[in-house]
């Protein structure tokens, strides 16, 4: 791509000759008192005059100050005066006076000729002052281009961090439970490194990797322990670093970037948040914005189109929203590879968890199998987090190392937020969360599909929450039968109904239990197909696309008829899950209360207390 040549506006040239008059004016005028020459003359005949210079335009030189006050004005008189007490000089414009060297020599006056070289004036006064002036310009420039973030004159450059080698301090060993993903970028990585050993039989590498994951799994580690492992440059940047407000700078800085790429080969360019560029295009669209980042797209789909691949040149790109892409990022000869970055198994999670308990001192008590256990659901990061804050808390304590009960407090702050003993609960308000997080944990112990609880408390936590009940998946789990469903159903519910049983009354405490049982009723009705009545169909379709080749979700295809058939089945649904948690909750009243009174008095119960206070070990069939 050829520079771009610089227009020197008018304006920019005015400026110029202005700022070097200016500074000659400032710099290189005379400092001397301005004569006229009657008044040159008054002081000669007076014997002011202590020495003079004389060339052909004018007389230069230094007077006495004393006994002026007749010869000059009285406010020229005061600034002389002010100027000092020796003699001062001046200057006046020379005329024709053939008597002025005998009146000099009769005064008494030092006096000498010198003649002007008109060569020295212009140097010093303009052309020192321009080639300064042209250097702090020159100065300038650079800097606009070479500034912070690119610079305005480089606007329309990439704005990718160039890694080598291993200067981003991730490796595959740091990466862990997500072996499957790693191993494809490992090949990847082998292909730059040898790649006559998957060309030998007419083969070619993929032109594109494209890395799909929940925020949190992973998906920019795997691109920085790359990075690490392939020993080539590593070009990378964010979907957003394209965009600007200037039209025609996004596809510019696309153009750029490949031929960097290019002048580096082999080499790998890595987008983050790739969904922030290649959201697919309207048809029609004319809106400037949507416009700029069309033909942003459009440019980087031409590069995908046109680099060759036998000069080692891989892009890799991960997003979050795979289902809004545009299609034709997605087609084989661009993305060639689609890598999915799961949320980590019980075994994923502990091998994250001994990667980020590398650099900690950990107690001889500490699980950390149990702490996977204890952790289902979460990513990467937030396991990561758990750590820190484990150690953290162990570091305020003033703790020789890291214990298990660190562990537990740390999950319970990432779950279910930090601590809020600011929030002192009326005794009223203790005794209905206590009887409800009771009722929760009851009818889970009740139900033979329901996983077990690990963890009761009534201590206020996070933004909203009064207690909850922590339960522990016994095994991962990637399928659920309709009993499993029902039987989570009942656990929902075993709040509410346990306020109505005790207090034959009902708070909002169980708002957010009603939202997921609502939520969980409607996906077995128009998702799962789990209602005899409406058959077989699926209705909703998935909220969010879980493979590339999902459409999003789109408008209700179904009658109003059918509506109020779904809702009828929702209703009804909540309805028998509401009458088998009353009868669980009556039966088992007087566990319900042991429970519940323990609660009130010692805030939190663990596994082992509930079970002693259940009177068995094994939950008992509804």
């Amino acid at each position: 791509m050829e520079p771009k040549q610089q227009r020197f506006a008018t304006w920019y040239f005015l400026l110029i000759v202005s700022t070097l008059l200016l500074v000659r004016s400032m710099l290189f005028a005379p400092h001397q008192e301005t004569l006229s020459y009657s008044e040159f003359k008054s002081l000669l005949r007076r014997g002011k005059i202590v020495e003079a210079l004389i060339d052909q335009q004018s007389v230069k030189g230094t007077f006495a100050i004393d006994g002026i006050d007749s010869i000059l004005p009285k406010d020229r008189v005061a600034e002389v005066r002010q100027a000092g007490k020796g003699p001062h000089p001046f200057i006046t414009i020379r005329v024709e006076d053939p008597s002025l060297v005998a009146e000099l020599d009769s005064a008494k006056v030092r006096f000498a000729g010198r003649a002007q070289n008109p060569w020295s004036s212009a140097l010093l006064g303009w052309l020192l002052p321009g080639i300064f002036f042209f250097w702090l310009w020159g100065v300038v420039m650079q800097r606009m281009g070479h500034g912070a973030h690119g610079g305005l004159m480089a606007i329309g450059k990439s704005k990718a961090k160039v890694y080598m080698e291993r200067s981003t301090g991730v490796t595959f060993d740091d990466v862990a439970g997500i072996d499957e993903a790693r191993a494809e970028l490992a090949e990847i990585v082998d292909f730059l490194k040898t790649p006559e050993r998957y060309q030998r039989l007419g083969g070619h590498l993929p032109k594109g990797v494209l890395i799909v994951g929940a925020p949190g799994t992973g998906k920019t580690l795997l691109a920085k322990a790359v990075a690490g492992e392939a020993k080539v440059p590593f070009f990378s940047l964010t979907g957003s670093d394209f965009v600007e407000m200037f039209v025609g700078v996004g596809a510019a800085r696309v153009r750029d970037l490949f031929e960097q790429a290019y002048a580096h080969a082999p080499s790998i360019i890595f987008i983050d948040e790739l969904d922030a560029l290649g959201r697919a295009r309207a048809a029609g669209s004319v809106v400037g914005g949507h416009e700029e980042r069309e033909q942003t797209l459009n440019q980087l789909l031409a590069e995908m189109d046109g680099f060759d691949t036998r000069k080692g040149l891989i892009i890799m790109a991960a997003t979050n929203r795979p289902e809004i892409l545009d299609p034709a990022l997605l087609r084989p000869g661009r993305f060639d590879r689609k890598v999915v970055v799961d949320r980590p198994d019980l075994k994923g999670r502990e091998q994250i968890l001994k990667v980020h308990a590398r650099g900690v001192k950990l107690g001889p008590d500490v699980d950390l199998v149990g702490v996977a256990a204890r952790t289902p659901g979460l990513v990467g990061a937030d396991l990561a987090n758990l750590v820190n804050e484990a150690a953290l808390r162990a570091a305020r304590a003033g703790a020789e190392a890291v214990s298990m009960s660190d562990f537990v407090e740390a999950i319970d702050r990432v779950i279910a937020g930090l601590e809020r003993k600011s929030r002192v609960m009326n005794p009223k308000e203790k005794r209905i969360v206590a009887f409800h997080e009771a009722g929760h944990a009851l009818v889970a112990e009740s139900r033979p599909h329901a996983d077990r609880v690990a963890k009761i408390s009534i201590i206020p936590r996070g933004v909203a929450a009064l207690g909850y009940t922590q339960q522990q998946p016994t095994e991962d789990r990637y399928l659920l039968t309709q009993a499993e469903l029902l039987d989570r159903l009942d656990v929902l519910l075993g709040g509410r109904v346990a306020e109505e049983l005790v207090f034959g009354d009902i708070s909002t405490g169980a708002q957010d239990d009603l939202q997921r049982a609502t939520s969980l009723a409607r996906d077995m009705i128009t998702r799962y197909g789990m209602s005899a009545t409406l058959g077989l169909t699926v209705y909703d379709p998935p909220r969010q696309a879980l493979f590339l080749d999902v459409p999003a979700a789109s408008a209700r295809e179904y009658s109003e008829e059918t509506a109020r058939g779904i809702d009828g089945e929702i209703r009804a649904l909540l309805a028998a899950a509401h009458d088998r948690v009353r009868g669980t909750l009556s039966e088992r009243r007087t566990a319900l209360d042991a429970v519940a009174s323990v609660l009130l008095e010692r805030e939190v119960v663990e596994r082992e207390q509930l079970t002693r206070l259940l009177g068995e070990s094994t939950p008992a069939a509804a």
